[in-house]
């Protein structure tokens, strides 16, 4: 365990020390394997969620423009981020009954039945579909923050380095590498859906697809190939009893910094579901087409990938993720005002790009917001950490689950409010925040 810091100490500047490197040069031929089997672990898991959700975000961005008879694209988004935010809150005790290593692999079963389920799509196979991987995608999401954290602490722990910026360095690697889904996937749903504005054949949509279920079935081989480094501590104890495990799951929210933490963890959720269910209908297909979606969201993806890997090389403690959380925030409320105040679609060339531009853009704050997220609740709530894992996606889910039961019902001008309103309320209190890790013994460094 790293040893009681204040707040000063954990927010440390670059100016007293670089990031960490993902591995260290020194040290015996021991610690050389342990760095070894840390780093291989990042890039399987890494690798394996990029073939995983290169898919899965491919799929889900078309939700609400190709399945739109009876808004059952939208309606089934709704029900799994429902569902995702049910099974969330009970997450945490059954990651650490499977352990992560094996929670990660159940976790991938759910994505694999919603892409075949996007073959026959119809309210008996979507809405089954999607309530099924609200409870996997709990437990994959649950196990990738408590792995990857727990290889991080070893990583920095094995050769001395210290724990915020290893844990920068393994988070920004990982979103990096996970943001590159919307690059890669949307590309591919572009080539074969690019036979005009109604998005291509059936026969183009079901090829897609098949290409889609390929490719998790390479991630989920690849999953299969993480070393087993679960945590068991006081597995006895967590479920001795309702109580006791009751206990353990809400154990992040006594804490005030996980009650200022909230706020922003929701409209990280907000922001995704934005980009998933209003901007590519209400932006981007209006202009663009049904086949335009895949381009506007490589974009965002491109954006996404380059923020997620500068923010992770830059994060060395809580003064650093301020200031990289307020460069994500602004840029994100300059595109909702803008879009608020002065947006309307235009003809021509400007027109096609403006969404790209705004695509772009977007993907600056949510790459910020990933890593730093992430990284902060492996540094704040270590010995808690898949508890505190499982509420940021209950908060996350529930949003995002909000937005998509909205989006069909309310004006763009309405939603947009309600973006820029949650953006400035959850940024203050995450300045808030910066004050109370502040004071001494409040945080480990």
């Amino acid at each position: 365990m790293g040893s009681t810091a204040t707040g000063p100490e954990l927010a440390a500047s670059h100016d007293d020390e670089e990031a960490a490197p993902l591995v260290s040069a020194a040290g015996d031929g021991r610690r050389g394997a342990g760095t070894a089997s840390q780093t291989r672990d990042l890039h399987l898991l890494s690798l394996a969620f990029f073939f995983v959700f290169l898919a899965y975000h491919a799929a889900q961005n078309l939700q609400s423009t190709v399945n739109t008879e009876g808004d059952l694209g939208t309606v089934s988004m709704g029900v799994l981020y429902t569902s995702f935010t049910l099974f969330a809150v009970a997450a945490s005790p059954v990651v650490r009954w499977l352990g992560a290593s094996r929670a990660l692999v159940i976790g991938t079963s759910g994505y694999l039945l919603f892409i075949l389920a996007n073959l026959v799509p119809t309210w008996y196979t979507m809405v089954p579909a999607s309530l099924y991987l609200g409870f996997t995608a709990s437990i994959i999401w649950v196990g990738q923050g408590t792995y990857l954290t727990s290889a991080a602490l070893s990583h920095a722990r094995d050769n001395s380095l210290p724990d915020g910026p290893t844990l920068g360095s393994f988070n920004g690697e990982f979103w990096g590498v996970f943001a590159s889904t919307q690059v890669i996937g949307n590309l591919i749903s572009l080539a074969l859906l690019r036979n005009g504005k109604d998005g291509g054949s059936i026969t183009g949509k079901n090829l897609l697809f098949v290409v889609f279920l390929g490719c998790m079935i390479i991630g989920i081989v690849l999953m299969c190939l993480l070393s087993k480094r679960d945590e068991k501590r006081d597995n006895a104890s967590t479920h001795s009893s309702f109580g006791a495990m009751l206990k353990y799951i809400v154990a992040p929210l006594k804490d005030r910094r996980m009650i200022l933490l909230i706020p922003l963890i929701a409209y990280s959720g907000l922001q995704q579901a934005f980009v998933w269910a209003v901007f590519t209908k209400s932006i981007v297909t209006p202009v663009l087409g049904i086949s335009g979606v895949g381009g506007a969201m490589a974009i965002y993806g491109a954006s996404d990938v380059v923020c997620s890997l500068v923010a992770g090389r830059f994060t060395s403690g809580l003064h650093s993720a301020t200031f990289i959380v307020s460069v994500g925030a602004i840029v994100q409320a300059v595109v909702l005002f803008w879009l608020l105040l002065f947006y309307s679609p235009v003809e021509g060339l400007l027109g096609a790009a403006i969404p790209l531009f705004i695509g772009a853009l977007w993907g600056v704050g949510d790459g910020v917001l990933n890593t730093q997220l992430s990284a902060l609740l492996g540094l704040l709530f270590e010995d808690v950490k898949e508890a505190a894992f499982a509420q940021l996606k209950v908060w996350q889910s529930g949003a995002i689950a909000v937005i998509f039961f909205l989006s069909p019902s309310i004006t763009l001008q309405a939603m947009l409010i309600l973006m820029a309103a949650s953006l400035v309320v959850s940024f203050g209190l995450f300045l808030l925040l910066t004050l109370v890790v502040e004071k001494p013994s409040s945080i480990r460094a």
